[in-house]
């Protein structure tokens, strides 16, 4: 841990961990908690929904304050409250108490924009997409140990994982104290409040030249990522017959891809094919694994196409990146709020909307769900044709302006 990047990645590493070890679970700790005859689908896309809800309102926030108080503070105080708030998950008595975990654990969770915030602090700007990209392996890393464990320790006990959730928290906040400096000195206080509206950064940001059609687009991005989010082992599960180690197998495949991807391809294809481009790579990866696995009839095909779904891990690094050049670096906190903040506003409807959709189409067809996330991204075409225009309009009046200031020195 001799650089904070190394420092900051062992951080997101363990925090993939620590959310993966719970996800094989849910569907069993419902069942338990809800009983047999309460259709537990609704209630894990609910629980997704309410996780979501509280990183919408709360991701901005912690943003704009670790741009006020600086990152490391920020970082040790949720991480703190991560550590409980497992252990609160691991006693839950019913199914209310298991809900205001996942609540508490939106609130934590919302650290990931104040630690995309410090990793924009210390890359300069051509290297971003690059350092997304391993932020995004480190945190895939964590997602290929996390089920596996997770799904082990749930065929011993169902609530294990819990524990060592709590347990790599509380490894987390040492870390953080001990190895990652600050990267932000705190601001003077006569500096522009802090607004507690969750809307408000967004509304702000968003009137900046040419970011509108991006955030759109991550929006779009965001969206169709709730689909495996959201699906990828209850439908295994309901449709495959996959067992919670089988499970958490499955999904740690898909985290070695992705951070095999992202650790490996995202730099060099950003420097040889250009943000934008990268970006349409990875959706059109991701767009052609949902539309075969929405056709996928035996339990091994998903596996096969989980090269397909780790090129859509393109995506996300360049994306990010394209946005960290329209933002003021006094302004990248309130950015990664607020892009976590968008995810998260998706995240509350995404998966009640994937959840009801699937139990609307089980019977015709259980793979028409997937189908419809490959369309969804789709949408992406005419976001990213409008954010070209965008530039070409500002490019023309930057180009208009110029040339007005050489006449009128010219004329004198």
């Amino acid at each position: 841990m001799r650089t904070p990047l190394s420092a900051l990645l062992a951080v997101l590493l363990i925090d993939g961990i620590g959310l993966g070890l719970i996800l094989p679970i849910l569907p069993g700790l419902l069942q338990q908690l809800a009983g047999a005859e309460t259709p537990h689908s609704l209630h894990y896309g609910a629980l997704l929904s309410l996780y979501a809800l509280m990183q919408f309102l709360c991701a901005p926030l912690l943003g704009a304050l670790s741009d006020r108080h600086g990152r490391r503070r920020v970082l040790l105080v949720s991480l703190a409250g991560a550590a409980l708030d497992y252990l609160l998950m691991a006693v839950a008595p019913s199914l209310p108490w298991l809900y205001l975990g996942r609540a508490l654990a939106g609130v934590t969770g919302a650290n990931m924009a104040v630690a995309a915030a410090y990793l924009t602090d210390i890359t300069p700007p051509g290297q971003r997409a690059a350092r997304f990209g391993q932020m995004g392996a480190a945190f895939g890393i964590g997602l290929i140990a996390g089920p596996v464990l997770g799904g082990l320790l749930g065929e011993w006990l169902l609530r294990a994982p819990f524990l060592l959730a709590a347990a790599l928290n509380a490894l987390n906040l040492l870390l953080v104290w001990r190895r990652l400096p600050e990267s932000r000195p705190a601001r003077p206080p006569e500096h522009r409040r802090i607004s507690l509206n969750a809307f408000a950064a967004l509304h702000r940001l968003s009137r900046r030249p040419g970011l509108a059609p991006l955030l759109g687009i991550y929006a779009v991005v965001t969206l169709v990522g709730q689909w495996p989010a959201t699906l990828w082992i209850l439908y295994g599960q309901d449709r495959f017959g996959w067992s919670m180690t089988v499970a958490g197998l499955s999904l740690a495949g898909y985290g070695l891809c992705h951070a095999v991807t992202q650790a490996f391809a995202v730099a060099p294809l950003v420097a040889r094919l250009g943000e934008r481009r990268a970006l349409l790579l990875g959706l059109a990866g991701d767009s052609l694994g949902l539309l075969l696995l929405s056709l996928a009839l035996s339990g091994w095909v998903p596996f096969l196409l989980l090269p397909l779904f780790a090129a859509g891990g393109l995506a996300a690094p360049a994306l990010q990146s394209m946005l960290t050049r329209r933002i003021d670096d006094h302004q990248q906190g309130e950015l990664q709020g607020t892009l976590t903040g968008i995810t998260s506003l998706i995240g509350i409807a995404g998966p009640l909307l994937v959840t009801t959709l699937y139990a609307l189409s089980h019977s015709p067809w259980p793979g028409l769900v997937w189908a419809v996330g490959a369309a969804t991204n789709l949408l992406v075409l005419p976001l990213l044709l409008g954010r070209r225009r965008a530039d070409t309009a500002i490019a023309e009046t930057a180009e208009s302006t110029m040339q007005a200031r050489a006449d009128k020195q010219q004329a004198q």
